[in-house]
């Protein structure tokens, strides 16, 4: 059982709403992120994607700049870094930069994954299939060169700094939804972050044991730090969370099917005639989502994180209303006590 306190995050991932310009959904996760610094939430992330009609965020390290601009206290980071599209010195200038706007507030999250098709993973990097292969290599200077630390002394890049130097550095975290993340994340001791929003939990328990049973202990975490990202949302009655959580029943009913769109509204998805098929699988999506009122979301969550034994929780909500998911992040606030 985990005994210490649950950190509670956010990850924000600026969605486009159906019949809105998608500068609003950049706009919207500024306002968002003092919104939850003033709540108390411990660090406000965002994701990269590319040519995504619905995740319209597309570069962290410019929004994370605007971010840690406007704040003071919440750690501001991304969720993550797709690593594989870039060189990982221009990356650790990136973040050593945020870090000297943000001192000690910075966290690098990296990932794997493409966040897009192939076609645009090549249009980013022309050896997008290549360079994945050479990610536990790319994670060990990108780690060297964040923290300041000395490349090995025949590293053909030994003699590099990333500048600017300071008296703090961004926290580096590995992230993923695959047991691949979990076993890189334990050899380099670095804290493992598993998207269980994106695999509904499904690999999370098996992924987050074997980065733990294989940690090796580094010099800034000599334990294994851990954490899951979930999908939760939040209202003052059940019924009026489900009928908020329909927009994404609808979308992630069309996502599985490899059909992407900007976020629906509630009203206009209460219009549709879902066949008999479609009606069940946006009932299980129901069933097993975080979705209702705050003691229910909230029990439901301290259950899963004590479950899988994790110290941190980031909570990703999307609501076509964005009154409706500030207010999902306040009553969830008020419910873990955060301040």
């Amino acid at each position: 059982m985990n005994t210490s306190p649950l950190r509670i995050s956010v990850l924000d991932q600026s969605i486009a709403t159906e019949g809105r310009p998608q500068g609003e959904a950049i706009r919207n996760t500024l306002e968002m992120a003092k919104h939850c610094e003033a709540l108390g939430y411990h660090r406000f992330w965002v994701s990269e994607h590319h040519s995504h009609p619905t995740i319209v965020g597309t570069a962290p390290e410019i929004l994370i700049a605007a971010i840690v601009s406007n704040t003071t206290r919440i750690r501001v980071g991304s969720a993550g870094v797709m690593l594989p599209h870039y060189a990982p010195l221009k990356v650790a200038e990136q973040f050593r930069v945020l870090d000297a706007l943000g001192p000690g507030r910075i966290d690098l999250g990296l990932g794997r994954a493409p966040g897009s098709d192939g076609r645009t993973a090549y249009a980013l990097n022309p050896q997008a299939a290549e360079r994945p292969n050479q990610f536990p290599s790319d994670v060990a200077d990108l780690r060297a060169w964040v923290q300041g630390d000395p490349l090995r002394d025949n590293h053909p890049f030994a003699t590099i700094a990333a500048q600017p130097q300071g008296d703090t550095a961004p926290e580096l975290w590995m992230l993923g939804s695959s047991n691949y993340g979990a076993q890189v994340a334990a050899h380099f001791g670095l804290p493992y972050s598993f998207a269980w929003f994106f695999t509904d939990g499904w690999g999370g328990p098996e992924a987050l044991a074997m980065y733990r049973e294989g940690y090796q202990p580094s010099e800034r975490h000599p334990e294994p730090v851990s954490g899951i990202c979930v999908w939760a949302l939040a209202a003052d009655s059940a019924e009026e969370a489900h009928y908020h959580f329909s927009s994404r029943a609808h979308w992630q009913l069309h996502r599985d099917r490899g059909r992407f769109t900007s976020f629906p509204s509630p009203d206009s998805v209460a219009e549709i005639d879902y066949s008999e098929t479609d009606a069940r699988i946006i009932a299980e999506n129901h069933e097993k989502s975080f979705v209702g009122t705050a003691p229910d979301v909230a029990a439901r969550i301290r259950e899963l994180a004590d479950q899988v034994g994790v110290q941190e929780l980031a909570i990703v909500t999307w609501a076509y209303d964005e009154a409706a998911r500030r207010k999902s992040y306040e009553l969830l606030a008020a419910e873990f006590a955060l301040s």
